[in-house]
Order: C-alpha cells, then structure tokens, then sequence
C-alpha cells in the first residue's frame, strides 16, 4: 500500500472511532460527601481502590485474550492507538457493544458466547453431556455463579472457584475491605464488608448477601460477582463490578412507602392464581444513592441507572432483594440523551409531557417488578428457576418482564391513588421516548432486545403509533393499559410455565427494529447515546 493509501486508511478508521465515542458523553459524575465523618472519607478511598481491582477482574471475564490486546495497545503511541485504548476501556473489550458486539480493532475473533467463563472450543452440547456425568452437588457448582469452568491437562473440563482463578486480584480487595472496615463507625456496613472480604476468599457469597440487605449507611457499597449478562451461552455466570455511592436520605425515605405495596402488587398480577407469591418475605428496601464510582461491569458501555440484587434465589426467599437508584447517573441520562431525544422522535404536543418524575418513578418500578412474577417454579414435576429454564434467553425476558410490569405497576397504584393521577401521561410518553434511549443500546443486549419487544408488541397492539408523513411517534392512551396487561401477562406466564421455546419465539418474533423505528433511529444520529462517566472523587 503507498503512504497516500495508508494514510487515507488510518484516517477513516481514526473517524469511525472517532463517531463511535462520540456516541459517550463524557459527564462528571460525582456526590457531596462533605457529611460525612472523617473516618467513612478513608474508608471511602479504600473502597474506590477495591472497586478498581473489579476491573481488572472483569477485563480477564470478557476474554482470554484482553490483556495481551491491551498491552499491544499501550505500546502503539500513534493518535488511531489512543482513540483504540479510549474506545477498548468504554467497552472492556475489542468488541462495540452498540454494535451487536461487532470488532472495531482488527484481527480479533468474534466475541465468544460463554466470554471467557469457559473454554472458548467447548460447545453447549460438550458441557451438557459432561454435566450428565456430575453428581448433583458437582452440577449444582458447574451451573453456578461463582465458578469457571476449564479444561485440564488432558483437555477434560474442570470446575474452578472464582477464589482460585482471580486470587491475585481478590485478595488486595479483601484487604482494602477489611481496612475500610476498621476506618468506619457504621456497624452494618463493617459488617457487610467484613463478610464480603471474607466471601471473596472463600467463594461462598450468601452470609455477604445477607449483610448486603442489612446495610444502612451512608456509603452505600455493592461489591462483587453479580450479573449475568456477559454470559451469553447459558447466563450463568456472574461479573465482577463495584458501585460505591453515596446515600441520598431524603429521597429514600421519600421512596421508602412503595415497599409496603409489593405484595399487592404480587397479588393482582394479571396472571393465574396458581403462579402468584402469597408470601414474598421481608419488604425490599430501597435505597437512592449517588455514585462516586463504578468499576467492572457495571462501567462497560452503557452504564447502569438502577439495580436489583443479589440474584441468588435463597436470599431473595428469605430477605427479598435490594433496589439501588443511582439518582444522578439518572439525572445526567435524561438531561443529555432522553430529553433530545423526545424532541426528535415524539409527536410535539406529546413531548412537552416528558417529566424526569416519570423517568424515575418507571426505573423505580422497574427495578422492584424484577422481586416479583416468578422465579422458583415446578417444570415437568422438577424443582426449577426461571433462569435455569430459559438459560441465554432469561436476561432478555427479564428485562422486558421488568419494564412492562413497572409500567403495569405504576399504573395500579396510580389507579389507587398511591401515586399523582396527574403522572398518567408523562408515564406513557416518557417511557415511548425511553424506550428509543434503550433500544439504541443494540438488540443483542438484553435490555435493548427487550424494549425492541415491548415497542413492537405494543405497536401492534395500537398502543403506540405513527404519523406516516412526519416519522413521529404517539402513545394511543385510549389502548395502552389494556396492551401493557396483555403483554405483562404473556411474559409473565411463559416464565411461569420455564417454556423456553415460547420465550424464543416472543423474542424472535418482537425482538427485532422495523423500518418505521429504524428511520426515527436514523434522525438520531447527533444525540449521545450514553454517558462517558469522569470520577473526579476517584482520581
């Protein structure tokens, strides 16, 4: 190639990464922490240090070959080689997560289903048959959270504790929690860190969880192995991540009433008797925090609004779930993407009914209908979870699940006049232009591929329409309660019965971007698509 051409090359490719972080704005994310004591400030430093060792772990959880990549791109000073480093940290990886986890850098494979949580030669047929030769607890630790799965050195599969194959990492955290522990006055949160110290080494995460939901402090700290998403080939195995925030107070005792309706809300679920909880256990707290740092997975493309943890399904039976608002990470999604966002893709007169209080109390929803609907279920007379049933295809049900039943959710205790009649309207509107904020996220995401699902069903079902000449999108409110309950039942009762082939056929069917929202997608080239968060707290 001549020097010209060469450096033609580099410049297209220099301005396609270029658009592709353009895609994140950079946004300062920070909280006050002026009130807090003086030994919760030290502890506060430790736990930030602890949060970034999660990226490193989780770096080694996208793929075998991230480091090696990494270090290649460190030695490579060339401005295309900063524009590669800064667009490989966004992603924790050499695949864009915007774009259906395609490569940006070249010579890398595809991303591997299963990440590198197991061997990236094994097929899902090889794990399945050697399952079938473990006993019951051996299965039960194959299939877990906590454990890889590798080969030996007779290329036999193996089990491996995270203790073991991230030690080098786990055991400078348990430190740093430990001596975070010593600095802080505050009884729950010594506690939980102690036990999530003590968790990291051990791999047994239950006693932490359950201090987790103990927790009362104002550094609010979640830490460890939780999500499932980066396991594509089953959803089995959980990523490392840290949110380190701090408590708003008053915004959680404002939030704190919706708690004592979840067993009603349980109770009126639009789905048969037989698949309701009568009993849910303790009330899930709710905590409204702002963040002062995240790391692992949780810092990978786009970045988290809400969470409700732990996912283990014996916590919850005893304690419930935890939801977390990340109350100014929300603030700077709505001002930057959702408000610009309405403005190009809503009908006008619609648009001017966006509210952050809608965008907020939704997210809220969200998170606390992930606690209800099924979860432990009897399949074929066996003993089962929904997750086990519906393996790589739970995390996009789920997600859909817990949007369409929030919106349900709001809408009932509106109707019972527990929430403002007048967030009626905003609710629908703001949750149709949140919907094209998530759905840019890409549909091989879970939460994208479930949004794409609830716009087409909904669409279909005439709850959400379109102006053919101007490209702009409506809600028919005369249509969109009785949608919302006929699409909360349909999902809701295909995890109840575990029918993975009917989950399939939902996604495949809803799970896709048809032309008239590919086109409204298309006008929204110039809006970010996410935040880039900057950590001054951190640095």
């Amino acid at each position: 190639m001549s020097c010209t051409g060469q450096r033609t090359r580099e410049a297209a490719v220099a301005a396609d990464l270029e658009a592709k972080i353009a895609r994140f704005a950079p946004t300062e994310i920070t909280a006050d922490i002026a009130h807090l004591s003086p030994g919760d400030r030290r502890a506060l430093k430790k736990l930030i240090e602890a949060g970034k060792l999660m990226d490193d772990i989780f770096l080694r959880q996208v793929w075998s070959g991230n480091v090696a990549l990494l270090d290649r791109l460190k030695a490579d000073t060339s401005p295309e080689g900063a524009l590669k480093r800064r667009y490989f940290w966004i992603n924790f990886g050499p695949w864009s997560r915007l774009d259906d986890d395609q490569p940006f850098i070249a010579g890398v494979p595809p991303k591997p289903a299963g990440a590198n949580y197991y061997p990236e030669d094994m097929t899902k047929e090889e794990f399945r048959a050697w399952l079938e030769t473990l006993p019951p607890d051996e299965q039960k630790r194959a299939t877990g959270f906590f454990t890889v799965i590798r080969r030996d050195d007779r290329g036999r599969l193996r089990i491996v504790p995270y203790s073991e194959e991230y030690r080098e990492f786990l055991e400078p955290a348990a430190q740093l929690l430990r001596e975070a522990a010593a600095l802080t006055g505050n009884q729950s949160l010594k506690d939980y860190l102690l036990k999530r110290a003590a968790a990291f080494l051990s791999n047994d995460y239950y006693e932490s969880d359950i201090a987790w939901m103990a927790l009362d402090a104002p550094i609010d700290v979640t830490i460890g192995p939780y999500e499932t998403y980066e396991d594509k080939l089953f959803g089995y195995k959980a990523a490392f991540e840290a949110f380190i925030t701090i408590r708003d107070e008053a915004e959680t005792a404002r939030l704190a009433r919706f708690s004592q309706y979840l067993q009603e809300l349980e109770n009126h679920l639009p789905i048969e008797e037989k698949y309701k909880n009568p009993r849910l256990g303790a009330i899930a707290p709710i905590r409204v925090v702002d963040e002062v740092f995240v790391g692992g997975d949780s810092k990978a493309g786009v970045q988290t609004a809400a969470f409700n943890l732990p996912n283990d399904e014996r916590v919850i039976r005893e304690k419930g779930s935890k939801r977390v608002m990340l109350k100014n990470v929300q603030e700077a999604k709505f001002k930057q993407i959702l408000v610009p966002i309405s403005r190009i893709v809503l009908n006008p007169e619609q648009a001017k009914e966006v509210a952050f209080s809608a965008f907020f109390t939704h997210i809220l929803a969200h998170e606390l209908m992930h606690g209800l609907g099924p979860h432990n279920i009897v399949v074929d007379g066996r003993a089962t979870t929904v997750r086990r049933e519906l393996e790589e295809l739970y995390s996009a049900i789920e997600e859909a699940k817990a949007d369409i039943t929030g919106l349900w959710a709001v809408q009932y205790l509106i109707d019972r006049g527990v929430i403002e009649g007048s967030m009626e309207r905003p609710l629908y509107v703001t949750f149709l232009a949140s919907m094209f904020r998530s759905v840019r996220f890409g549909i091989e995401e879970a939460h994208g591929k479930g949004v794409a699902v609830q716009f087409n069903y909904l669409s279909d079902e005439g709850a959400i329409t379109v102006d053919e000449q101007s490209g702009r999108f409506s809600i028919d409110f005369q249509k969109v309660k009785s949608a919302v309950r006929k699409l909360t039942h349909d999902i809701l009762t295909l995890q109840a019965e575990g029918n993975k082939a009917k989950a399939k056929a939902l996604l495949d069917t809803y799970g896709v971007i048809r032309p008239p929202m590919q086109r409204a997608l298309d006008r929204l080239s110039r809006v970010p698509v996410d935040i880039e968060p900057i950590f001054p707290l951190a640095q």
